[in-house]
């Protein structure tokens, strides 16, 4: 039961930036224009694609778990700031604490590691088996 939830836990966080990464590729000059109007340079784009992107398919493999759920824990709460700070806002409030609750999803990730239904643990095995071996 623990690592099914892990892995649906996994799945759940990193669809959201594996979507929205995708998405930023189609709507780029779009995208890169809100970035200036709130004051993030645009130029940043292509990181804050590459880490959606690819932050979001390192979790869904369940590879390199730990740091790719620290990286997006630190963008979900970074982003929130930046983006959906207007307390005032209803709906940017709810935004805001949104991303704080990815963000405390993405650290319990970061603590427990991403199961056994993994990248990471074939990765382990296959390091054990190999030392076992030799």
């Amino acid at each position: 039961m623990n690592n099914t939830a892990i892995l649906a836990g996994r799945i759940g966080l990193s669809l959201i930036f594996i979507l929205s990464g995708l998405s930023k590729i189609s709507g780029f000059a779009a995208t890169q224009g809100y970035m200036d109007s709130m004051g993030v340079p645009g130029a940043l784009l292509p990181l804050v694609i590459a880490l959606e992107l690819g932050g979001g398919l390192a979790v869904l493999a369940g590879l390199f778990t730990r740091w790719a759920a620290l990286g997006l824990a630190a963008f979900s709460v970074a982003s929130g700031l930046l983006f959906h700070l207007d307390l005032g806002d209803a709906n940017q409030f709810n935004n805001l604490f949104k991303n704080v609750a990815m963000a405390a999803g993405f650290l319990l990730l970061a603590a427990q590691g991403a199961g056994d239904y993994s990248l990471d643990r074939m990765r382990q095995t296959r390091t054990s088996i190999g030392h076992a071996n030799a």
